[in-house]
């Protein structure tokens, strides 16, 4: 593996907004990530590389409970004020449970982002700008 939890930490520390995170995901790609999977209740993301092969961040922060009613609407306007730099990652990640997102998708090759809801059900796809 060519990439460790280390190596996307350090890259994640230059992110400061939404708008900064095409770069972090180029940075990350360069490393040899493929795609990589993020849960809203307690931030552990799981980043695996092209044979699959994965390393994980553990819990990151203080459970959240994460909504069972989606309202994909409301998730959509909270959505686009954190791309736009209005949210920090924290208040993005409050946004997500009380909406019902339990996580989201990063396809580092088609440059997707989908979230999912609890059962883990595709909800949203975006094109990352990259």
């Amino acid at each position: 593996m060519k990439f460790t939890i280390e190596n996307i930490k350090a890259e994640h520390q230059k992110v400061k907004s939404g708008a900064d995170f095409p770069k972090y995901i180029q940075n990350i790609k360069t490393l040899g990530v493929s795609h990589y999977k993020a849960y809203v209740q307690d931030g552990n993301t799981e980043y695996f590389n092209h044979e699959n092969q994965s390393v994980h961040t553990g819990k990151k922060y203080d459970s959240l409970a994460v909504s069972d009613t989606l309202n994909l609407e409301n998730f959509k306007i909270r959505l686009k004020l954190h791309q736009q730099g209005g949210t920090d990652y924290m208040t993005f990640c409050k946004d997500c449970a009380e909406n019902g997102i339990k996580g989201w998708t990063m396809d580092l090759q088609a440059m997707t982002c989908t979230y999912f809801d609890q059962n883990e059900s595709d909800v949203l796809t975006e094109q990352v700008p990259g």
